[in-house]
């Protein structure tokens, strides 16, 4: 593996109950992340991490405050494992960027260099659990809109507002975009958008992620932040935010924040990597959501995934 890599790490709705075993089984690498994670949560999941990861129960996995740590720490165990697989220690693997969808930014500036495992794990559990609190403290929710682009689901938003939260959440594909706000915004946006002839189809999350709702979550999450230690990373880290590199320690710390109530920029994200990287593209577990949006945003790249450690 001598060629630059470009790292996808993915985000919450990629979990699902078994995700991460088959690496634990087979790499000691792997393993021992998962042996860390259980450790360092203890019981403040209520179980051992590991063991919501491979048995579940999918209700209590698929909880915001669990599906984040779970997820970020199936891909970091993931990415230990194919260091080892492909005989690379920490810092020697030929990183030419990485890039993750909203909670995946996380395990790609850990990939990086950015911030460790132990700090990365702290972060996302308490944002976890931060914007498990907002969800509950403000009834929102989240529609998928198929076939807008971007001027015509902001119009969505406009025509369905009426006074409460609507906004553009996550810009996943080309004709893929996710809105999220108050609850009784999105059932309005739903039928605006039919009548506007697009698919919409209301998601099950448990609020309005990345919209002016989860801003009591990004309070919290700014003070985490401010005494977190961050480095500047050893390669290209992209923001959701912005959809460019992030330029500074300081601007990893701002951008985390407002990602919380900023849209991610998945799409242009990834055009920007597919146009500015020449690289081999890897998608770390759990699943293979990343390679599938990948061929609806440039069809030119191809993302190998990583899911079970035979795909290696």
């Amino acid at each position: 593996m001598s060629n630059p890599l470009v790292i996808l790490c993915p985000g919450q709705g990629a979990q699902v109950v078994g995700m991460g075993k088959a690496w634990h089984d087979a790499s000691p690498e792997a393993r021992a992340v998962f042996q860390a994670a259980d450790r360092q949560l203890g019981s403040r999941l209520g179980a051992p991490l590991s063991e919501l990861c491979f048995s579940g129960p999918p209700d209590r996995l698929n909880k915001t405050d669990v599906s984040q740590p779970a997820i970020f720490v199936a891909s970091i165990a993931c990415w230990k494992g194919l260091l080892a697989k492909w005989q690379f220690g920490d810092g020697e693997v030929p990183i030419a960027a990485s890039a993750g969808l909203s909670l995946g930014e996380y395990s790609a500036l850990v990939v990086a260099g950015a911030m460790s495992f132990e700090e990365g794990l702290e972060l996302v559990t308490l944002r976890g659990r931060a914007m498990q609190d907002a969800a509950e403290a403000s009834p929102g929710g989240m529609v998928a809109l198929i076939g807008a682009d971007e001027a015509q689901a902001l119009a969505v938003c406009d025509k369905a507002r009426e006074g409460d939260v609507l906004v553009c959440a996550n810009f996943n594909a080309p004709g893929q975009i996710v809105l999220s706000g108050h609850k009784v915004a999105c059932d309005r946006a739903a039928t605006v958008a039919a009548d506007m002839g697009f698919r919409a189809t209301p998601l099950v999350v448990a609020g309005a992620f990345h919209s002016p709702l989860m801003q009591p979550a990004a309070d919290q999450l700014s003070q985490a932040l401010a005494k977190a230690a961050i480095r500047v990373p050893r390669a290209p880290v992209i923001s959701n935010v912005t959809s460019q590199a992030h330029d500074s320690e300081s601007s990893i710390r701002t951008r985390l924040v407002e990602q919380l109530t900023s849209p991610v920029r998945w799409s242009q994200s990834c055009q920007w990597l597919g146009a500015n990287v020449k690289a081999e593209f890897h998608e770390l577990a759990p699943g293979k959501t990343l390679a599938g949006l990948m061929r609806r945003i440039d069809k030119n790249v191809k993302v190998i995934t990583h899911d079970e450690p035979d795909q290696a």
